[in-house]
């Protein structure tokens, strides 16, 4: 049987902080979404296995370089990218903030440690993404 599809599969890096207060966000470069901020996290490559596309894709976009990830979720509400279908897995990391200085790069135009209680509007549905990384990471808070 033939299954004509064309979804796109991406992964999101939900990064926190040691202390669990703030995230780091990317401010898109591109459309869609030009100008606003997001997780860092991009399409898979397509002989790539998720775990070491978000590793790529963190360390393009922000230079923050690490290989301890905890899956969250996958998001696949149809319409959550404008550009089609798109299936996201969304990781969450915890870094020490003083071992990294990040650094804007390949779609990024800026990156930001963000207080968790002091956000911007998030592009695409990176809000609920980080909301549900937030509700991992309270019942399983790696160090």
């Amino acid at each position: 049987m033939n299954y004509p599809q064309n979804i796109k599969v991406t992964v999101d890096a939900v990064v926190f902080t040691d202390d669990h207060q703030e995230v780091l966000l990317i401010q898109r470069k591109n459309d869609p979404f030009q100008g606003q901020w997001a997780l860092p996290g991009g399409f898979v490559e397509d002989d790539e296995d998720l775990d070491t596309a978000v590793a790529r894709e963190l360390e393009e976009e922000t230079g923050v370089d690490t290989d301890k990830f905890y899956q969250v979720h996958t998001f696949g509400k149809p319409d959550r990218d404008p550009r089609g279908r798109a299936i996201s897995v969304a990781y969450y990391t915890i870094v020490r903030k003083e071992d990294f200085q990040p650094k804007a790069a390949t779609d990024a135009k800026d990156v930001r440690w963000f207080s968790l209680e002091n956000l911007p509007t998030l592009a695409f549905d990176h809000a609920t993404i980080l909301q549900q990384a937030r509700k991992a990471l309270n019942q399983y808070p790696y160090k």
